[in-house]
């Protein structure tokens, strides 16, 4: 059953619409629909888009549109049931699981009663839809990551996680786009940088983007390294094709 989107007011300048309470493939298809619909159409007195895991909160100018006008506007471009036809790019992301550059690979394995090499194939075998991107600048909340691998957070985050690392926490899996403190169990380590300050575009993710990792060697790593990961650009493809 699908729940009624609802439409609320956080202070005086956000509008938030909100698709549902669960967090699941289906309400963030929603939320990234109405993301990419609105920022299209450049409404005016909005004046910032905010797409979380299940709502987009709606930044505006009181001054120059309402609440309820802004509302009525938004209800017209509402998706669908099915989150509409939005365009998805496919990314993959090399993957190093060197022992070196996975400090929780092990501790992982053996809580989840699983090799190593079980782990790495059921963390590079699925494709991971971005749910959103935040709590840091770039940072990417990729689910649904397998049960098998499933862990709690830490209870004790460590005080420094290197930059680009791949970790793993409940059913989601991320990558660090800066080095800095977190709870999430470090499996790995990608060569690719996944935010640029510098660039248009900061963030390379985006919601509603495809992503796989694939393993590579440490060798590799080191190679592509150097050149920040060395990828060609990710291919179009419709959610309705996947």
């Amino acid at each position: 059953m699908n729940s009624p989107t609802r439409f609320l007011a956080n202070g005086d300048t956000v509008l938030v619409v909100e698709f549902g309470e669960n967090i699941d493939l289906s309400t963030s298809r929603k939320v990234t629909a109405l993301h990419v619909t609105v920022s299209a159409l450049e409404l005016d007195g909005i004046t910032d888009l905010v797409p979380t895991f299940r709502s987009l909160a709606v930044h505006y100018d009181p001054d120059r549109v309402t609440f309820a006008e802004l509302q009525d506007r938004l209800c017209g471009l509402l998706p669908d049931h099915s989150g509409g036809n939005v365009s998805a790019r496919d990314w993959s992301i090399p993957a190093c699981y060197d022992v070196e550059l996975s400090p929780d690979l092990q501790t992982v394995a053996k809580a989840c009663s699983l090799s190593v090499e079980e782990v790495i194939c059921c963390h590079s075998s699925d494709t991971y839809h971005v749910y959103m991107v935040g709590f840091l600048p770039g940072y990417p909340y990729l689910g649904d990551l397998s049960e098998r691998i499933a862990l709690p957070r830490k209870v004790t985050p460590s005080l420094r996680i290197p930059a680009r690392s791949i970790a793993i926490a409940e059913r989601m899996t991320a990558v660090y786009p800066i080095e800095c403190p977190g709870g999430w169990h470090v499996i790995g380590r990608t060569p690719m940088k996944l935010f640029d300050e510098m660039a248009n575009r900061p963030a390379l993710l985006a919601p509603g983007d495809r992503v796989r990792f694939t393993p590579i060697t440490r060798v590799e790593y080191d190679r592509l390294l150097q050149t920040d990961g060395g990828f060609d650009e990710p291919k179009h493809m419709s959610d309705s094709q996947s």
